[in-house]
């Protein structure tokens, strides 16, 4: 026995039409940066995480913010990188005015795993990317070999 999807339309275009309608709007509505959508939907900046010996790296990408449009806090082991940036721009002509307001907003949540020390988390802002840094605790870190001596 086979199973076949059933997705009812609401709509009486014919469904090779609904296909083509689906594949624009995902295609305008996902692929182009926020200023260039019509819908309220904000994207979350890309983000990379790496790891080393010593600490956590977390890596945000968010061109044209500054540092004062982040907040970055702590609680109960889940860190909270948050940015939020208003833009007003006005022009005015002979008959006219023109104003324009852009909103950026964006929040993640990371869960901690129980190796970070909350305490030792540090932030910085340069060339557009945000950097977390995220401290080991010392019974994390690789320790040295030690030889045992036998009794």
């Amino acid at each position: 026995m086979n199973l076949i999807s059933f997705v009812p339309t609401t709509s009486r275009k014919p469904a090779t039409s609904k296909v083509i309608d689906n594949m624009f709007n995902e295609f305008f509505n996902n692929d182009f940066p926020v200023s260039f959508r019509n819908d309220h939907q904000q994207k979350s900046p890309a983000v990379n995480i790496a790891e080393s010996v010593d600490f956590y790296r977390i890596e945000v990408a968010a061109p044209g913010l500054g540092k004062e449009d982040f907040e970055v806090k702590v609680e109960n082991d889940l860190l909270t990188i948050s940015a939020k940036k208003e833009a007003k721009e006005e022009t005015k002509g002979e008959k006219y005015t023109r104003r324009e307001f852009n909103y950026f907003e964006f929040k993640r949540n990371f869960h901690l795993p129980e190796t970070v020390d909350g305490n030792a988390i540090k932030a910085s802002y340069e060339n557009g990317v945000l950097n977390v840094i995220l401290e080991k605790k010392p019974e994390a870190k690789p320790q040295p070999a030690r030889t045992i001596e036998i009794g």
